[in-house]
């Protein structure tokens, strides 16, 4: 078997460092003993961008922040997915991981990263969701493994009750706040709905229909409408 070959290492500010390795075309991206992710498996990095795109429907210039650039399979799929007229923001806090996009992931990323519909934010994502309001039609975040995060208590801000509230200020009525995680946590759902929000669960594998581990993603609509299977756990696997 090839081993793993370690290409950089990042600090998060205020939390653990990151370690990019690779083993022939297959990247890794850990924190301490933790894979963050892996570009084998996508699949439900991608399903944060794909359901959020069914729910929202045909909204004319639809406005989109991402939060976290990682290995860039919600942004790719979001470009697909969100179609010509689409604005879509990457808030990105480690500038390694930007540089590693355009680096030795450049083959990974393809165009994503030059792509006119999307621009790169290099800072928190918390802050530029300050800093808005009603700017965005939806909400991604895949930070910090979810609300039980690993590598930067300064993330938790963003699960909490206050940081469910400035979502709500920074989405435009209908909006969506969608958010990715590692398990379940049934504390954050209660949070939601006690925030205004409709919430759905969907259950999604790893690796789409290829399998692996089941992930978590929150469908919070602004105002509590949803076009979907309302407040129910679905299980995706596609």
């Amino acid at each position: 078997m090839i081993p793993w070959t370690l290409l950089d290492t990042a600090k998060v500010p205020g939390g653990e460092d990151l370690r990019l390795k690779q083993r022939g075309g297959e990247f890794s991206i850990m924190s301490g003993a933790t894979e963050l992710m892996n570009s084998r498996l996508s699949g439900s990095e991608k399903a944060l961008a794909s359901l959020v795109s069914e729910r929202l429907g045909a909204r004319p210039r639809p406005r989109v922040l991402i939060g976290g650039l990682g290995m860039g399979f919600t942004l790719r799929e979001a470009l697909e997915k969100f179609g010509p007229d689409a604005s879509i923001v990457v808030a990105e806090l480690v500038p390694e991981v930007i540089a590693w996009a355009r680096g030795p992931m450049a083959e990974l990323f393809g165009p994503s990263m030059t792509d006119p519909r999307a621009s790169i934010h290099e800072g928190d994502v918390a802050k530029l969701i300050r800093a808005s309001r009603g700017a965005f039609d939806a909400i991604l975040l895949d930070v910090d493994n979810g609300p039980g995060g690993l590598t930067r208590p300064g993330n938790d801000g963003l699960y909490d009750a206050a940081g469910i509230a400035r979502a709500a200020v920074a989405l435009r009525p209908g909006g969506i706040l969608a958010v990715w995680s590692s398990a379940p946590d049934q504390d954050f759902t209660r949070r939601l709905r006690r925030g205004g929000f409709g919430v759905e669960e969907a259950r999604v594998r790893a690796n789409g229909k290829g399998g692996g581990a089941r992930h978590v993603i929150w469908i919070a609509v602004k105002g509590g409408g949803l076009s979907k299977a309302g407040g129910l756990l679905r299980d995706e696997r596609s």
